[in-house]
């Protein structure tokens, strides 16, 4: 067995600090991250996470394809019949590994930094990106009190879509947000009444937005979305909590189990308490658009030094800031130092280079079990004191995502920042 392969390596489970502490002075305060798979066992892959097409059903045909890799997680998947470490992102060092939700347990401050571990003692959020050929059903994530009665933490979320996955748009590129201004409780309730007579029409409702690919979106807790066939890089809250809302998609029903698994058992056919799960005045927003739709903007002018740096995902949720997420862009052969205010997580789209101490590259195709140079976590104190990125091909560019922690960002745009560049 090849010790390029995840399953080569020893996992270690105890006595965790040494492992860690060595693989952080190997890599100038970054940890070399393995590729965390997901399936989905309602939706359709779309082909564009480089996983190969003959491991898209590695957990079985009967778990579902693999349409999600997620980045930097210590969050566990919601998925049934799933396996332990499903959605558990690992760290690796040297032939040993260890799931970044250990290190975090053990290290706490030392690599997430004091703010984040004194308030939530661990790493709150997550990133992935999510690759369907066509839509997923209409759905919303509960916010922090709805998701506190079943023993759960809420989810808002962000979209940005990388052009670099998406040379295709796939089966609908487009996404339907939220309600039509005027919607009424007793139109949803009508839809839910007809669950079980085929499509209840709950996306009559609703509004499509053609997906742009180098642009996103921000979305709050409680809010209807049918995110379309674009392969997504999705910044949210640590939480897999959700409840969908559409009976039927190109043809695949979706079971009613789907909507209430995240809802108090006893209100599972409470028709009333499932509409009122939804932000009706955040639903039914005129200016939906303009109070949610993200482009991104740089953070200084340095193209003339060979490099860019831009906010892609900014701006608050209910007053919060919970995560953000920049996209540096490094030009063949060019070098940069890059300070940010928090840990991180990084993985890279296009390119070949090295961050610290450590190797990038972006794979062209990657085997299920393989181990890959392209997904790295950095310690806030590493961010902190700058992390250098350099561009070692002469022809393409470099291009890394990073998202970060709450409040990790004072200085992120407002929402509706990207408007004034264009003035």
């Amino acid at each position: 067995m090849s010790i390029n392969t995840v399953t080569a390596l020893k996992t270690i489970t105890k006595n965790v600090r040494s492992l860690v502490e060595g693989g952080l002075q190997d890599g100038g305060g970054l940890l070399r991250l393995a590729p965390c798979w997901v399936p989905r066992s309602f939706l359709q892959p779309g082909k564009r996470l480089k996983l190969a097409p003959q491991d898209l059903y590695a957990y079985g045909l009967n778990r579902g394809g693999i349409d999600e890799r997620w980045f930097a997680s210590t969050t566990p998947a919601a998925n049934e019949n799933r396996v332990p470490d499903e959605g558990f992102s690992y760290a690796v060092v040297g032939n040993n590994r260890l799931t970044l939700a250990e290190a975090v347990a053990e290290m706490g401050a030392e690599l997430i930094g004091k703010r984040i571990w004194n308030k939530y003692k661990r790493w709150p959020v997550y990133s992935k990106f999510f690759d369907n050929m066509g839509p997923i059903p209409h759905h919303m994530h509960q916010s922090q009190k709805q998701a506190r009665l079943v023993g759960q933490e809420g989810k808002p979320e962000s979209y940005y879509f990388p052009p670099q996955h998406n040379y295709t748009g796939n089966n609908f590129p487009h996404t339907f947000m939220g309600l039509e201004p005027g919607t009424t409780k007793a139109q949803v309730r009508k839809c839910l009444e007809d669950w079980n007579k085929g499509d209840n029409g709950i996306l009559d409702l609703s509004r499509a937005y053609r997906l742009k690919p180098g642009t996103g979106w921000l979305i709050p807790p409680s809010v209807l979305h049918a995110p379309g066939s674009v392969c997504t890089y999705e910044p949210q809250w640590g939480s897999d909590v959700f409840a969908m809302y559409q009976s039927l998609v190109e043809g695949r029903e979706v079971p009613w189990s789907l909507l209430v698994k995240d809802m108090p058992k006893a209100k599972h056919h409470n028709l009333d308490f499932i509409v009122n799960q939804l932000d009706w005045e955040a639903n039914t927003d005129p200016h939906f658009k303009e109070n949610h739709y993200l482009e991104p903007i740089p953070t200084a002018d340095t193209a003339s030094e060979g490099y860019v740096d831009r906010w892609i995902v900014y701006g608050k949720v209910k007053g919060q800031q919970l995560f953000t997420a920049k996209e540096l862009t490094v030009e063949p052969g060019a070098k940069c130092v890059i300070k940010d205010t928090g840990a991180y997580g990084l993985i890279v789209v296009q390119g070949k280079g090295k961050m610290n101490h450590l190797a990038l590259d972006c794979p062209n195709m990657i085997r299920f079990h393989e181990m890959t140079e392209d997904e790295v976590f950095c310690i806030e104190d590493a961010a902190k004191a700058g992390v250098t990125f350099e561009n070692t091909s002469k022809t393409e560019p470099l291009v890394a995502l990073r998202y970060f922690g709450p409040e990790a960002n004072p200085d992120a745009p407002e929402m509706g920042a990207y408007r004034k560049q264009k003035l």
